[in-house]
């Protein structure tokens, strides 16, 4: 009788689709945000802000205006690529799916969508600092995204096997 009294003072932990939805979002706000410093610090040639050029109008887009609201967009879009991961390979365990799950969205960004925006030159034709910088966070995103998922599913598969038991 106790316990049930004490647990039900506690919060219940967020259901599974809600925790890849913050991660998602998180990962693309907070990546996205280091990306644009990466920029500003002329690591990279490439601005989030290259995400709004297709399909804004005005000149706002090059500004902080644009700075934000681009990092916002990438933290919806985020949202999106989590649950791609949750679906397809949340139950493999290690750093290494992540990794390679950011090397794909890589390519996938830089080869497959790099006629939709103007301002991102061809993969042979950027810079060797601009490659290996955007490289390094697609990989951290990756891992970011791949191990926060992961890590969450095989916790969320333990406490309904304690909770069976």
């Amino acid at each position: 009788m106790t316990n049930e009294n004490g647990a039900a003072k506690y919060p219940q932990p967020m259901s599974f689709p809600v925790m890849v939805f913050w991660t998602g979002l998180f990962g693309g706000v907070f990546w996205g945000t280091v990306g644009f410093i990466t920029y500003y610090l002329n690591f990279t040639e490439i601005r989030p802000n290259v995400i709004l050029i297709p399909w804004a109008l005005g000149n706002w887009k090059y500004g902080w205006a644009g700075t934000v609201i681009a990092i916002l967009l990438l933290g919806i879009i985020s949202i999106g690529v989590a649950f791609i991961y949750s679906v397809l390979l949340k139950r493999f365990n290690g750093l290494w799916f992540g990794i390679g799950y950011g090397v794909i969205l890589f390519f996938v960004v830089f080869m497959l969508l790099n006629p939709l925006f103007p301002d991102i030159k061809p993969l042979i034709d950027l810079n060797r600092n601009t490659i290996i910088t955007s490289v390094c966070l697609y990989i951290i995103y990756g891992m970011f995204i791949g191990y926060s998922i992961s890590y969450e599913y095989r916790n969320k598969i333990e406490q309904e096997k304690e909770e069976a038991s």
